[in-house]
């Protein structure tokens, strides 16, 4: 079971992210109850790999998954810090298209993120797929309060099931699912389970990740029973009610098989 580091990116800083109002962010200013220079983006990446043991990151473009300028040159310094500690990365800033995917890679994304809540429907996912390959492709399924967010003009079903979507993207080639409820973000409420095995049942073979909600050990022991091989945390790594001993804990933990 791994734990992935969030570095959620506003206007140039690192921010907190809480119940999906990207409005009422703010810049993180500690990890692991450690002050860092607020909104340094860097410095959270660090103090996840070098205070923590974070093995994995995951950058979130908040502005380019909003439609405003994408913010390059950090997701590019983040990206060099995680080379350079052998740390992969996962981009997450609004890829749509081949020509996104390539530019996020260029970057320096080891899996890019094509997600749920701007995406325009299933052939694109296919093509970005087909284009730099399944297995560089994290399809996020992108949830509030269990419900599926579905970018406005989709040609994807506003009122299709969760698990549908799951397989959906996996029939398009995605190699990795994340499911994350945007509500539940910063909160500490958890995932919904019976959701999230619903996934696991609908994707087998597929890596799957979850987010949203996790605030303790037994929370990413319970994503692991459900079938996911890895959590995406932010809250709880900056508050410290998941330090070095629970991800490393959590390394020893195995995920069910479905």
């Amino acid at each position: 079971m791994r734990v992935i580091g969030v570095i959620d990116l506003i206007g140039g800083r690192a921010v907190h992210a809480r119940g999906g109002r990207r409005e009422t962010y703010q810049p993180v200013r500690c990890v692991a109850e450690r002050a860092i220079e607020p909104g340094d983006a860097v410095a959270l990446a660090r103090a996840y790999v070098e205070q923590l043991g974070v093995t994995e990151l995951y950058v979130a473009d908040l502005d380019a998954l909003t439609g405003r300028p994408s913010q390059d040159e950090l997701v590019a310094a983040v990206a060099a810090f995680g080379t350079l500690r052998r740390v992969p990365l996962l981009v997450d800033a609004g890829v749509t298209s081949i020509d996104g995917a390539r530019h996020a890679i260029a970057l320096g994304a080891d899996r890019v993120v094509v997600a749920l809540e701007t995406l325009p429907g299933y052939s694109a996912l296919r093509d970005v797929c087909a284009a730099v390959g399944g297995g560089r492709v994290a399809f996020s399924l992108d949830l509030r309060n269990s419900r599926p967010v579905v970018a406005s003009g989709s040609a994807i079903p506003a009122d299709e099931p969760a698990d549908v979507v799951a397989s959906h993207a996996k029939e398009a080639g995605a190699g990795t699912i994340i499911v994350i409820d945007l509500a539940r973000v910063g909160t500490g409420t958890g995932l919904d389970l019976e959701l999230l095995a619903r996934v696991r049942d609908a994707t087998p073979g597929l890596t799957l990740l979850a987010g949203g909600g996790v605030s303790s050990f037994d929370d990413l022991a319970r994503f692991g029973d459900a079938g996911c091989e890895g959590a995406l945390v932010a809250t709880a790594l900056h508050d410290g009610r998941i330090g070095a001993s629970e991800i490393a804990a959590a390394g020893c933990h195995r995920s069910f098989s479905r």
